[in-house]
């Protein structure tokens, strides 16, 4: 079981993270494109173009689906994601004139006027979120491993405290608290996603110290009141 999410910690830390902080880091090092160079489908510059808003679908509530179908370009032309209403979906029309923010052959942005919206294809710096979730992952693997061992030895002092309902269940929501209590002020404040899981680790390695030792406890005085 400590092997699936030890796999996922890892595509997420090792390969997931790295591709997109590299992506973003590309984004906003791009420089405009030349206004005398060729315009081609997919370039490393970015480019800016002007589409004709065809259709604009809104829905909320379950099937969360914000979409606009865009034409006019050279190329890019089709339906962009969004990942909520607004600011400028929402005011959308068919027939509308807007300008689209081109990179790499997808659409990063539509603008109208001063109203800009990303769409979904546009590199975000959430790299302290991914670090978050995959620090968290790693650390169910450890739990798991740690329930393991504690099983596998067989010994009564050992296991006895180390059941899901008594340890298990609140080591994981403590653990997702502590992940998450770091990660989205990181994300918030912009700081490095390195120094999520240098801090969410130890916080959550005492954390199950301090849940051991309590469960531990509970177990010996449970023991020394029946005998």
């Amino acid at each position: 079981m400590s092997l699936i999410p030890a796999l996922f910690c890892y595509f997420l830390l090792a390969v997931q993270l790295q591709y997109d902080t590299g992506r973003h880091r590309d984004y906003t090092a791009a420089r405009p494109c030349p206004a005398d160079k060729t315009v081609q489908e997919w370039e490393r510059c970015v480019r800016t173009v002007s589409f004709t808003v065809d259709e604009v679908q809104l829905k909320g509530e379950w099937g969360h689906r914000f979409t606009a179908t865009v034409s006019g370009a050279p190329f890019w032309n089709g339906k962009l994601s969004f990942g909520d209403p607004g600011p400028l979906l929402e005011q959308l029309n068919s027939g509308d004139r807007v300008t689209g923010t081109v990179w790499r052959g997808d659409v990063m942005a539509l603008a109208e006027g001063n109203v800009r919206q990303s769409t979904a294809e546009e590199p975000r710096d959430e790299a302290p979120i991914s670090a978050g979730i995959g620090t968290y992952a790693g650390l169910v693997a450890a739990l798991g491993l740690w329930f393991g061992a504690a099983l596998l030895t067989g010994r009564r002092r050992l296991y006895e405290p180390h059941t899901w309902r008594g340890l298990g269940r609140p080591l994981l929501i403590a653990m997702a608290l502590l992940c998450a209590a770091v990660a989205v002020p990181a994300a918030l404040l912009g700081i490095p996603w390195w120094v999520v899981p240098a801090v969410a680790v130890p916080l959550s390695a005492f954390t199950a110290w301090q849940f051991d030792r309590y469960r531990r406890h509970q177990s010996t005085a449970t023991t020394a009141g029946v005998a």
